[in-house]
């Protein structure tokens, strides 16, 4: 007998993606279950349009919130796409054929093909992305970290799947630097956590060093202007977390000069109250 399937979306204001996403996993999942953080936006009422199950509760960060929503599947085997991802008919069959049969892993990476802005990227580092996202509920969970956490299967059993996820990243700027903001502050107090420090190198050798592995050793040019602007903006977002890292250990205090103002106008008690 089949081995049985929920697919868990974690989203968020998610209307514009949330249907395809859906749609791709509705004839693979026994169940699809959307774990929601809020939406503001009618994500919701397309999820129940759909016939999905619904969850809910308020985001902390990616991993805290993934591994609250694992335990609620139905399934003992959980496939985690993002909304901004698609399952691919080559992959739902191949995961089909899978469960099928006697699954000789406990958890399976797949493979991701990644759009910037619409345009599919096919080199920048990116053509080598890969998540661990099939895997049985009851022996996964993502890292304990802020930001890029991946998912450990306590057996080490782990396989790796040929189908691919297509992922849509970012349309819009506005999108990026608000993600952008978030992701930086969160991997810099994840450096701090490991007791890192943001030195020279790691403000200027850092930032360089990642523009140049992304746009020319990872060959981005070859994906044009695209390309170029991932790698910029790779090297900026490594940079940025330096910098947020060393204004955690040596940024001084917002001064507040209303509170100086405040405590020169309170009166001094007298010393025989109280």
């Amino acid at each position: 007998m089949p081995e049985k399937l929920t697919a868990l979306i974690p989203c968020k204001n998610e209307e514009r993606n949330v249907r395809p996403c859906i749609e791709s996993v509705r004839g693979l999942a026994d169940e699809v279950l959307v774990a929601d953080s809020g939406s503001t936006d009618r994500t919701m009422a397309i999820a129940a349009e759909l016939g999905c199950r619904i969850v809910q509760r308020e985001y902390v960060n990616s991993a805290d919130f993934k591994n609250w929503a694992i335990p609620q599947a139905s399934s003992p085997w959980v496939l985690v796409v993002d909304a901004d991802e698609r399952v691919t008919g080559e992959l739902a069959s191949e995961i089909r054929s899978l469960l099928s049969g006697a699954p000789r892993f406990d958890g399976y990476v797949i493979r991701r093909r990644n759009h910037f802005f619409g345009h599919a990227i096919d080199h920048c580092g990116w053509n080598r992305d890969k998540v661990l996202r099939l895997f049985r509920r009851d022996v996964s969970r993502y890292e304990k970290k802020r930001v890029h956490a991946d998912v450990v299967v306590q057996t080490g059993r782990v396989g790796s799947l040929r189908g691919r996820l297509l992922h849509y990243t970012y349309w819009t700027f506005d999108q990026y630097l608000e993600k952008f903001g978030r992701y930086t502050t969160w991997a810099a107090e994840d450096l701090r956590d490991r007791g890192r420090r943001a030195g020279f190198l790691s403000l200027t050798l850092r930032p360089a060093w990642r523009f140049f592995r992304h746009y020319f050793l990872m060959l981005g040019f070859l994906d044009g202007r695209a390309g170029l602007i991932l790698s910029r903006l790779a090297a900026y977002s490594v940079f940025m977390k330096y910098a947020k890292l060393w204004a955690m250990d040596h940024g001084l205090p917002w001064p507040d000069p209303e509170k100086d103002a405040r405590a020169e106008k309170t009166p001094p008690r007298d010393a025989g109250d109280g």
